[in-house]
């Protein structure tokens, strides 16, 4: 059978590695990596979604975490985490096989672009062009459209560092893929550090002027889904909110939190107060009122039956809060029924319709510009 090498035939100075070759399919390589009591695993396959192979890499930083990364959509598929007694499962919500993601209409795990969120009417104006996106969500545009980031198949190859093992992906979206304006080439980097932590960056750049918002659309149960998050306790770093309208398009208003159901800079379970909030929570938290590129910690989430603690780290000005309102239990993954509030998300990101607010933190990217945005996840237990 003939092998395929998928990695770099130059490894790194003082990095000691054993390889080991699988004929089966799909194809898949592992090596095993050792620097100063550092270990990790790494495996990858290519495996068939979307009439092409992805490359699915599996990585494991010896630590208790493991975290399996797709070629198509940008995808998290799984994400092993310890609990307090050391015992390592999967906290992210995901499908059975790589073909669940080929449709994927609950963004699991995703990457989403070319504007994470809504665009009201799927419409707006810029340097005086008027652009009409795909609706796909009502009569509002969603996190890309109809085919968005989610759904492609982005270029991958691993990249070998000291402390850490990462992925870097590329994919250009053509002018007018949409309905977006310029040819937009982007970069993500997945990086998982030999300290529990998952680090996601993007970078994209323009040959005309246009809107980029990406992020990464996680479904995060600390619970390793023994139960539903309702009983989480949430932090986020956030003084206001910016409310909706029965679409949930933001009004443009930026309403303090104080003294409401959306105040959580003190500990609070989601589930505590979410009967205040009409469907459920989903909504865009003010992180920062401009966009700039400080790393600041915008929410934590901890589960107190098995002790996980997750910090959560972006320069975005804002971040969505999900509860997981339309989990409606018609994905069974592992014998798991994803029923309403099994799963939150955190989506850091500029505002949702920002195109469309002057008022709210700018979206545009113009050629010659780099639009960048970093998350980490920091995980341990307490």
């Amino acid at each position: 059978m003939k092998r395929k090498l998928l990695m770099p035939a130059i490894l790194s100075v003082g990095l000691t590695f054993g390889t080991i070759w699988s004929c089966q399919s799909p194809k898949s390589e592992n090596k095993e990596m050792e620097k100063k009591e550092i270990k990790f695993n790494v495996n990858i396959q290519e495996v068939p979604v979307g009439g092409k192979n992805a490359k699915l890499f599996t990585f494991d930083n010896g630590n208790g975490i493991q975290v399996e990364i797709s070629s198509f959509g940008g995808l998290v598929t799984k994400l092993l985490v310890p609990d307090k007694d050391g015992n390592s499962e999967n906290i992210v919500l995901g499908h059975d096989n790589l073909d669940g993601y080929d449709s994927n209409e609950g963004y699991l795990g995703a990457s989403v672009g070319r504007y994470a969120n809504r665009i009201a009417k799927g419409k707006f104006e810029l340097d005086g062009n008027v652009y009409q996106l795909a609706t796909n969500n009502g009569n509002n545009h969603l996190h890309g459209g109809l085919i968005g980031f989610h759904r492609k198949h982005w270029e991958a190859e691993m990249v070998e560092s000291e402390n850490s093992m990462k992925v870097r992906m590329t994919y250009l979206s053509a002018d007018g893929e949409e309905g977006y304006p310029g040819n937009l080439k982007t970069t993500l980097t997945y990086e998982l550090t030999a300290d529990n932590k998952l680090l996601v960056e993007f970078e994209s750049e323009t040959d005309k002027p246009t809107i980029v918002n990406l992020t990464h659309h996680g479904y995060f149960n600390l619970s390793a889904m023994e139960e539903n998050v309702l009983g989480h306790e949430l932090v986020i770093h956030a003084d206001k909110y910016t409310p909706v309208n029965n679409e949930l398009i933001p009004t443009g208003e930026l309403a303090p939190v104080k003294g409401t159901a959306f105040d959580f800079n003190d500990p609070h379970t989601v589930g505590e107060r979410i009967a205040e909030v009409s469907g459920g929570y989903d909504h865009n938290y003010v992180i920062k009122e401009n966009h700039n590129d400080e790393l600041v910690k915008i929410a934590e989430v901890y589960h107190p039956g098995s002790g996980r603690f997750m910090e959560l780290y972006s320069d975005a000005p804002g971040v969505q809060f999900y509860s997981g309102n339309f989990l409606n239990g018609s994905i069974t993954t592992d014998g798991i029924a994803y029923t309403k509030h099994m799963g939150m998300c955190l989506e850091p990101q500029v505002f949702p319709n920002s195109p469309n607010e002057p008022a709210f933190p700018t979206a545009s990217l113009n050629p010659g510009e780099t639009y960048t945005h970093r998350i980490q996840f920091h995980f341990s237990t307490k």
